[in-house]
Parts: structure tokens; sequence; C-alpha cells
């Protein structure tokens, strides 16, 4: 005989079966109370609130981290007990850019004493505890996101975004690591600016003569018509090698030294800069200037853009060749020529990534050649100028391109040049030297800098 008694929303039916809540209730526990004996499926409550700061979670709960602004640390349940559960999931897909990391708090994960780290896109874990030894175990993960971005996501460098564009800047080496990329084919398309280190100024030794200015460093840019910006004259984006559809993998970057100092003792030319690299790009480091010491040493170096000559006695002395190895478009220009001698004995300009190194004149050193302005980094900016020339006693010394030295101090003085300047593959700025002879070392190029564009939302 089946008897059923009603209490509330509890009733007993068949004698030892008791259902809770009748057909289409909800069954609730009151404020504070807490349910035995039920067990745990596996599943947690999920607290839709987006955590945007580190915490310690609790028992029972999943949470949605949002690491949109930075990475985040949250903590498992300290002292827990068998059969505890939680799960993190990565809220705005975030997470491969900055990481979620899962802090073990005392106990073990999965047998060993590291912290665990959600680092792929909507990645997602449910961590149980099991006992002292092997601590909390993973038993759900995900790892992709159910719809495919369209967007693609990277580390490495300094990361700054401009509008819906991310920008990597590299001012030393590293790499590029792409973690994901977009299902929208052309939003793998990136842009890129590569400069080369800048060249340096040779030395002056002994006697009458003005250093030339070093060569700037290669320069050479694409811009994917994703990443809107003004690109330089120099966007080589309409020819087809230029391009750079990234992959899911790391790409190493090398960034150019601008070209050593040059001390002073035998004559010697400048310090060619050292070549800047990222995936089949290469950029080429400027070219050495001239010495201002006979014989054979006035000529400039080739390079990305070539080294003013040096001058010591008759003219002419020929700058470097730029562009070498040829690029298209150029990466850079030619140093100046010397076409005059007496008085002044100065050195011509080095190269610049769009205008020539200038020659000298029979008062005044070259000026070293224009760079190339991009607003690439999110602003406008100027990169690979040229050198200026120094000048003999009297003259007046030649400035520098974008980032490139200008030629040594005052006239009637015994000065290097100025150095280039750093992250702007600029070339270095010959030496002024005045009648007593006195040995002045050449000066040193610029480093250069890689800079990686790609639209992001």
């Amino acid at each position: 005989m089946t008897s059923t008694i009603k209490v509330n929303t509890i009733t007993t039916e068949s004698g030892s079966t008791l259902t809770v809540g009748g057909c289409g209730k909800t069954v609730a526990l009151a404020s504070g109370a807490s349910q035995t004996g039920f067990g745990r499926t596996g599943t947690v409550d999920w607290d839709t609130t987006a955590k945007t700061a580190g915490f310690t979670g609790v028992n029972g709960k999943g949470y949605f981290i949002n690491t949109t602004s930075g990475g985040i640390t949250v903590n498992l349940p300290a002292s827990p007990s068998a059969g505890n559960i939680m799960a993190v999931a990565d809220y705005a897909g975030t997470a491969a850019l900055n990481n979620i990391t899962i802090g073990r708090n005392g106990s073990n994960i999965e047998g060993g004493t590291n912290d665990a780290t959600l680092d792929v896109n909507r990645e997602s874990k449910t961590f149980v505890y099991v006992d002292g030894t092997q601590g909390w175990i993973v038993v759900n993960s995900n790892d992709e996101s159910t719809i495919p971005s369209n967007f693609l996501t990277a580390t490495g460098g300094t990361i700054t975004t401009s509008g819906n564009c991310k920008i990597h800047t590299f001012t030393g080496p590293g790499t590029f690591t792409v973690s994901g990329t977009g299902a929208c084919a052309t939003n793998n398309i990136i842009s890129y600016m590569v400069v080369a280190g800048g060249g340096g100024a040779g030395n002056q030794v002994s006697g009458n003569g003005g250093v030339g200015g070093g060569g700037a460093g290669g320069f050479r840019e694409a811009k994917s018509p994703t990443t809107p910006y003004t690109a330089s004259p120099l966007d080589g984006y309409p020819t087809a090698p230029n391009r750079i559809t990234v992959s899911a993998q790391a790409y190493p970057i090398t960034v150019g030294a601008g070209g050593a100092t040059q001390p002073t003792g035998p004559g010697a030319k400048g310090n060619p800069g050292s070549n800047s690299i990222f995936a089949t790009i290469t950029s080429a480091g400027g070219g050495g200037s001239g010495a201002s010491a006979p014989p054979n040493l006035e000529p400039g170096l080739p390079g990305g853009s070539g080294g003013g000559a040096s001058q010591t006695g008759s003219p002419p002395f020929s700058g470097g060749t730029g562009n070498t190895p040829p690029t298209t478009p150029a990466q850079g220009t030619n140093g100046g020529t010397t076409t005059a001698a007496a008085p002044n004995y100065s050195g011509s300009g080095g190269g610049g990534a769009t205008v020539a190194g200038s020659g000298n004149g029979p008062t005044t050193g070259g000026n070293g050649g224009a760079g190339a302005t991009t607003s690439i980094s999110g602003s406008p900016t100027a990169y690979a100028g040229g050198g200026g020339g120094g000048v003999y006693q009297g003259g007046t010394p030649g400035t520098g391109g974008a980032g490139g030295g200008g030629a040594g101090g005052t006239p009637v003085a015994n000065n290097a040049g100025t150095a280039g300047t750093a992250n702007t593959g600029g070339g270095a700025g010959g030496a002024s030297t005045d009648s007593t002879g006195t040995p002045v070392l050449g000066s040193a190029g610029g480093s250069g800098i890689v800079i990686i564009r790609y639209k992001f939302q």
C-alpha cells in the first residue's frame, strides 16, 4: 500500500523513497544552509562576474577571469579536502597575451610543486583535489575558442595599441610569438618596419682632414591594407616578396647594433652597423665612413646606406654604395663623395634612407642624408638618417639626418662627431680636426629597431 504525506514541498512515497520538491518546482536551500549527502557530479557553480584582479577561489565555484589589462593569479583553495573542485576560464580570450596563473596555494598540482598556467585564448580548466600526493588534478580542459577569432594573437617586445591595431616594438633581440592566427586570412598579413644599425665614423690620425659621416642602417617597411597608418615613401607592400603572412609560431628578432667607436691609432674606416632581421626581411647595416688618413682610406664603405667619404689629399674620394645588398624598394642611398680639398679638407655626409649624403664644400662638411618618416609606431617618427661630415679647422661641420650624428664639435677643435641616436639606425657624425694633427677617434652608429603592427579587433 502506498501512502503520501506532503509537508510543504517534501513528499514521501513508497516507504523509503523520498522525493524532494514537486513536478515543475524548484528546490532551494535557505540562506546560510548547506547540503550533505548528495555528492557532487564534477560540476561547479559559475560566478558570472568576471574577475579582474587576483584572489583565492573556494570549493565548488567556477570563475571567469578577465586579463585584458594584465595577467592575473588565481589561488586554489587552501587546505582542501578530497573531492573539492574549482574551475577557471579565460573570459575575454586574452590569456595568450596576459596569462592566468593558477596558484597551488600549498598543495600539489598533478603531483608537482609548480603553479599551473592558462596561456591559450579561451582556455578553461576544472581542478579536483584527490589526495596529498597528486593534489589537484585537471579533469576537464578546453584550449580553443568555439568560434574562431578573426584576428591573430601574439606576444613579444613592448606592446602598445593604436586604434584597432597592436604594435610590438623591439629595441633589442627578442621573439615575436604568434599563438593564434585569425580566421580572416587578410588579418594575418602584418605591417612591419625593420631598421638596421647605423655605420660608424672613421678616425683621424694625423695631418689635415675632415672625416665623413657614417651611413644609416637599411630601412625596410611594408604596410598591410588592414592596418591604417601613414607609411613612409619606402612602403614595400606593392612588391609581393615584401609581404609577410604570419602563422602560429615563434619568429626570432635581431636588432642590429650600430658600428662601434673607432679608436685612435692607425687609420681605419668606420665600423659598419649590424643587420636587423625579422622573418624573411633583412635590413643591412649602414656603411662606415672613410678615414682621414692616407693612403686609400678615404672612400666610404657600402651598406644599407653608404658611408661618407673623408678628405685628406686631392679629391675626389667616393662615398659608399647604398642599398647593398639591393632590395626593392631601395633600403638606403649612397654616401657623399668629396670633391673639394683645401683649405678645409672636409668630409661628406653619410647616406640616409631616402636622400643621399651631401658632398663636401671648400669650407663645409657634407650633411647626412634624410631618413624616412613613418607612423607605424602610432605617431610620425623619422628613422635612418646619415651622419654629418667633419671639417678641418675654420670650416662648418655637416649636420646629421634623422637620428644621424652631427659632425664633431666647433671648428678649430679636435672633436669626435656625435654618435647616431639609439634605435633609429642613424649614422655616426664625422670628426672635426685642427692644425695640430692630434688624433681623433671615430664615433659610433645608432642601433636599429624592429616594429610589427597588426589588427587585433
